[in-house]
Order: C-alpha cells, then structure tokens, then sequence
C-alpha cells in the first residue's frame, strides 16, 4: 500500500493553468468585443450587411491584435530570460565555488541541513550546472519556458473561436430580433465559457459564471447605448 502510494503521480490543476487562463481569456474576450460592437452596431440602426462587416473585421483585428500583443510580451519575457541565462553562465565560469554555496544556500532555505545542502548542489552542479541554477536560482524551465510564437498563435485562434460565435448568431438571427438574440446568446456563450473554466481549474462554478456575465452584460449595455446616442444624433 506505502509502495503504491509513493509511486502515484498527484493530479494538480495549478499545472494546466496557464494555458488555460490564456485560452479563457482570449475566447472571453472574442466573445464579448465582438458581440458589444454588433450590439452597438445594430443599436445604430445600421444595415444587417454593415452589421456583419463589422463583426468580420472585429474577429480579424481583435486576433491580430491578440498575436501581436502576447508575441511582444512573451518576447520580451524570452530575452530576459536568455539575458539570465547567460549571466548566469558567466557566473558560472569565473565563480564556480560562489555558485555552488550559492545553490546550496537555496535549499537550506528551504529546509535542509547544510552538509545534505552541500552534497545536493554539488550532484546537481555535476549533473548540468546552468540548468540547475536556472531552476532552483532563477525559477526558469523547459516547461515554463517562454514561447512567444505559440503564444501568439494560442491568443489567436481563441480570440477567433470565440469571436465566431456571436458573429455566427449575427449570421442566422433575424435582423427584427439581432440586439435580443445577440445579447442572450453571447451571455449564454460567456456564462457556459466560465463555468467549464471555473470547474476546470477547481473555483466555484456559480461565481465563476456570475463574474463573467456580469461584466460582459455592462460591456454589451455601454457599446449598445454609445450605439443608440449615434443613432438618435443621426
């Protein structure tokens, strides 16, 4: 039975948070720009084609823009990183006795005895000694590794997805009932996005869906009464 349990990987959702806080937010996103600017479209009294237009170049915009912005950031987080990196391996080179009390400095801190400390950076200095400090010094991995290209794609096609939902509805509502459909369909969309996103990571369902639709539903009111002020100017 202790064998058993020793050998048992643990399941922890914290692991798988990342990717999917990034790829909430992108079809969050999607969904609500691109609905909020049909409703102020349509508020405005504008033709169903001129209404589509826009859901169309939102969709495109708003994950070009998405791309853009995750590439730079996560690009600029990849250069600090190698900037580390590499002073790190400088360090290594012309202080290699400072490194390693340095490493072993880390996990004393952490709670071992100070001849186990030792005896730990010393395995793992011998083993790969850029990688260790990287790790335990500087908290970088293989698996946490900035990646601004997958970044941007990933920020991308979910702003799409989640984009094309609303603007399928723009598709196939009739334009008499647009603004109705449009408003309960995309809070649909959102509240079902952020119960699976709550349950996923472990939050509690109900506020998880409350939070998104709540928010979401005064960002679809403000675009749809900005819309309606043009429209009584006009």
């Amino acid at each position: 039975m202790k064998a058993n349990k020793l050998n048992r990987k643990e399941y922890h959702r914290l692991g798988s948070f990342g990717w999917l806080r990034a790829a909430v937010l992108g079809a969050n996103d999607g969904i609500v720009s691109t609905s909020s600017l049909i409703l102020g479209v349509a508020a405005s009294h504008a033709t169903h084609h001129s209404i589509l237009v826009s859901g169309i170049a939102s969709l495109v915009a708003g994950a070009m823009s998405m791309a853009t912005g995750e590439y730079v950031s996560v690009q600029s987080q990849a250069d600090n990183e190698q900037a580390e990196l590499a002073r790190e391996s400088t360090e290594l080179h012309s202080d290699d006795e400072g490194e390693h009390r340095e490493l072993a400095g880390i996990y004393i801190q952490r709670g071992l005895a100070p001849a186990l400390a030792k005896q730990v950076a010393t395995q793992l200095m011998e083993h790969d000694a850029l990688g260790a400090h990287a790790r335990y010094e500087l908290g970088i991995t293989e698996t946490l590794r900035a990646q601004p290209l997958s970044a941007a794609l990933a920020s991308a096609i979910s702003f799409a997805l989640g984009a094309a939902l609303p603007l399928s509805v723009a598709f196939l509502a009739p334009s008499d009932h647009l603004i109705v459909t449009m408003a309960a369909a995309s809070l649909f969309f959102l509240a079902l996005l952020g119960g699976l996103a709550a349950q996923a990571g472990g939050a509690n369902v109900t506020r998880g869906i409350l939070r998104v639709t709540f928010w979401s539903a005064m960002a679809m009111g403000v675009t749809a009464g900005i819309g309606t002020l043009f429209a009584g100017a006009a």
